[in-house]
């Protein structure tokens, strides 16, 4: 969604594979049109229904007997693609999770663990589709398959300006209010302060996000205001979120 900026050079790191599907969400800016220029097969779903349900949607379109799945704010760099073609050309059974590598506000965040170990490259058949308002999960035919882990880290610019960062505090805050208050959690200041000093902590301690530097304290800060903004969120946001559970539903 209006990631002009961003998704020509996505692509082009893709552009290994067989297959690059984007599933646009009704972009109004040269989204689409430099997709397509970069050699992507391009489908528009503008009735946006959530993070699962587009990924849903690009799963019906691949014809691959492999899907990676790759977001606009990232790109997958030359020693990480030739693993994924490794397991690919081995016809290998399993579900193989990746590591970010994170970069915030103009400097990768190389000196700080890794966050990540998310699933990504499926056997397309044995995967039957996701679930999630937000961080949302695979479900797939065959859960006994065997789990890897990449070796080589993926680049994530989710955090390049602090506009930019305000912008998805909001929207994941809400995503993430909207979850746990379905889950029938409750909210407040307390309880958001207890979750963003733990979060921070994590981050800035203990996965070494101090060494990064100022960008590095941004990075964990922001994500430690997302955690404390979704409690506060399900106390004090009520009549909003129940709006976002219609426009999700």
């Amino acid at each position: 969604m209006n990631e002009e900026r961003r998704i020509a050079r996505c692509i082009q790191s893709a552009l290994f594979a067989d297959q690059v599907v984007v599933v646009d969400s009704g972009s109004s800016d040269r989204t689409v049109e430099l997709a397509k220029a970069a050699g992507a097969e391009v489908h528009v779903y503008a009735d946006w229904q959530g993070f699962a349900e587009q990924r849903n949607r690009l799963l019906t379109q691949c014809t691959a007997d492999y899907i990676f799945f790759l977001d606009a704010d990232e790109e997958i760099p030359p020693e990480l693609a030739s693993e994924i073609a490794t397991v690919v050309a081995g016809g290998a059974r399993g579900v193989w999770e990746i590591l970010w590598n994170q970069v915030a506000y103009g400097k990768p965040l190389d000196r700080m663990k890794s966050t990540g170990g998310i699933p990504r490259l499926f056997q397309t058949q044995n995967l039957l589709r996701y679930e999630g308002v937000v961080h949302e999960g695979a479900i797939l035919r065959d859960a006994s398959v065997p789990v890897s882990r990449f070796k080589n880290r993926l680049f994530h610019y989710s955090r390049e300006t602090i506009y930019g960062s305000l912008q998805k505090l909001a929207q994941y805050a809400q995503l993430g209010a909207l979850k746990r208050a379905e889950q029938g959690k409750t909210g407040g200041v307390l309880r958001g302060m207890a979750s963003g000093f733990a979060s921070f902590t994590q981050l800035y301690i203990f996965r070494r996000g101090f060494l990064c530097g100022p960008q590095g304290f941004l990075f964990c800060f922001f994500i430690a205001l997302e955690c404390f903004f979704r409690y506060a969120m399900i106390k004090y946001d009520r009549d909003a979120l129940k709006v976002a559970a219609k426009r999700s539903s």
